[in-house]
């Protein structure tokens, strides 16, 4: 992608040092004019002027289709319970925007994050950036200034041409490839997987979670001569009940309980990943640690009678696991109710198809949001997949919870699942938690 000019083209005003954190997001949202644009030739001239050179922190990328995000908050434990001082940036947000960047286990507060989106405005000059190219430099300033020791970064969207990836990488995962975003990243494995394997770099050390990587992925490996560890090769997962070991190439095990929340893929690439970077600590450690990891809407229990969990999962891959999820926590007579609502140029039809066998009853919010589905779009496009009674659907997700709820009985399971926004809405009449959003996710 060519390099945006800079010239005397006219911007809207900055907010200043003085402004709110929400009137900086909303100039954020305004300066760029579409909202993803993916290359890094805008970023990196930015960055050059923010870090001449590449700063000190080891840097740990992860990519990948699903379970970016558990990835990244497993390992993200796991070295801060080493004595390692450990930022990590993540998107996109459930209800805060401060929940993207984490220092040492804490979300960043608004004053550093002002700080930081000035520094990045004088940086930036005339460059265009979009919301999250300048949210991601922002984080980049955020962490240098924290001073720690790792700096643990998900992947927006794809990898090669992700703002992320300006940063060269000592580490790499990749959680998985699979298909979503196709009007940026393609429409099948192959180009997927290339676009995520383009966070490789010439001989480090890198994850692969999944089971089968795309050729594209092992060419790349090849290519740049990477130290590649991937699952069923070079560590296996054994279950045992509903638990699994992690068996290491070194002839350790690490024990994963199944009451993990978090996908099972996703935390055995992390604990692959510190055993590399850390490989003195021991193994029982490990396990200790990962079994208390939990992410705020990623198979989330947030009500016990009747059960209600809430999951981020939007596309095929990630319903295939969640319906996997809910068989182990449905009890005797019990019934899955779902209640979903989603952007409409997400899979919904390959989403239902996945979760229709696990789900005895729909409940559908509209969604009022830009690309947002309504309750009788969304109808509409699952209803023909559905073959348990007919889809109730509600104008909003708040509605259709609160149906799902009056509807339950105590040994039921209601699942609140799809966008952000629907699990964000969710929250917050459940828990009180307000916000949702970002980029699309």
């Amino acid at each position: 992608m060519s390099l945006k000019p800079e010239g005397t083209a006219r911007h809207p005003q900055a907010p200043g040092a003085g402004a709110t954190l929400d009137q900086w997001l909303t100039y954020l949202e305004s300066i760029h004019p579409s909202e993803i644009d993916l290359g890094l030739d805008r970023v990196l001239l930015v960055l050059r002027r923010l870090f001449p050179r590449k700063p000190s922190a080891r840097v740990i990328t992860v990519a990948g289709t699903n379970g970016k995000g558990s990835a990244v908050a497993c390992l993200d434990a796991l070295l801060r319970a080493h004595g390692r001082t450990v930022g990590a940036y993540t998107s996109p947000h459930l209800q805060d925007y401060n929940e993207r960047i984490r220092v040492n286990g804490r979300d960043v507060g608004d004053e550093a994050l002002i700080e930081a989106f000035v520094e990045v405005e004088a940086a930036r000059r005339n460059t265009s950036l979009t919301y999250f190219e300048f949210g991601t430099l922002a984080a980049f300033v955020v962490l240098a200034k924290a001073g720690v020791q790792d700096w643990v970064l998900e992947v927006g969207l794809g990898g090669r041409l992700d703002a992320v990836n300006v940063l060269d990488p000592d580490v790499a995962i990749i959680t998985s490839v699979d298909i979503d975003h196709v009007a940026f990243l393609g429409d099948n494995r192959e180009v997927i997987g290339f676009e995520k394997a383009g966070i490789l770099r010439p001989g480090i050390f890198a994850v692969y979670a999944d089971i089968d990587p795309p050729r594209s992925v092992l060419q790349q490996v090849h290519a740049q001569r990477v130290h590649l560890k991937r699952l069923g090769e070079d560590y296996q997962l054994r279950p045992e009940g509903g638990d699994h070991w992690l068996e290491l190439s070194d002839g350790g095990s690490v024990f994963i309980p199944a009451a993990t929340p978090l996908p099972l893929n996703s935390v055995a690439a992390a604990a692959v990943a510190f055993r590399e970077l850390e490989p003195d600590v021991p193994l029982a450690v490990i396990s200790q640690i990962i079994a208390e990891v939990g992410i705020p809407g990623r198979f989330e229990k947030v009500r016990g009678t009747p059960a209600v969990y809430v999951d981020v999962g939007h596309n095929p891959h990630a319903a295939r696991w969640l319906a996997t999820r809910l068989a182990t926590v449905r009890s005797g007579q019990g019934r899955v109710l779902a209640v979903y609502g989603a952007l409409a140029d997400k899979d919904v039809e390959g989403v239902v198809r996945a979760m229709a066998p696990t789900v005895d009853e729909w409940f559908l919010g509209g969604l009022d949001v830009p690309r947002g589905l309504s309750n009788d779009q969304l109808k509409q496009r699952m209803e023909s997949l559905v073959s348990s009674s007919p889809p109730q659907a509600y104008p909003t997700v708040s509605e259709a919870l609160a149906a799902a709820l009056d509807q339950a009985s105590p040994d039921d399971v209601v699942i609140a699942f799809g966008s952000f926004f629907t699990v964000a809405e969710a929250r917050q009449r459940l828990l009180g938690k307000q916000g949702a959003g970002g980029e699309p996710a």
